[in-house]
């Protein structure tokens, strides 16, 4: 996997999750469905870790080993 793509994962990735918290965050100020849009973003949050990153992460693990031998 080469660097420069994996920057590009690194930066959607934190352009979207940013405009995804700061979103719901200005939507829902001041109502009582506050609570649960947090538990929403906590499970959404958790499972993009491990079904995006986790692969990811064993991608640059990889590469770097590959780049060793």
């Amino acid at each position: 996997m080469k660097k420069i793509s994996i920057g590009y994962y690194i930066i959607a990735s934190a352009i979207i999750w940013g405009v995804v918290i700061i979103a719901c965050a200005v939507t829902l100020a001041g109502t009582p469905q506050v609570v649960t849009v947090n538990w929403i973003l906590a499970v959404a949050s958790a499972a993009h870790l491990l079904f995006i990153w986790g692969p990811l992460a064993g991608a640059i693990g990889k590469a770097k080993k590959e780049a060793r031998e």
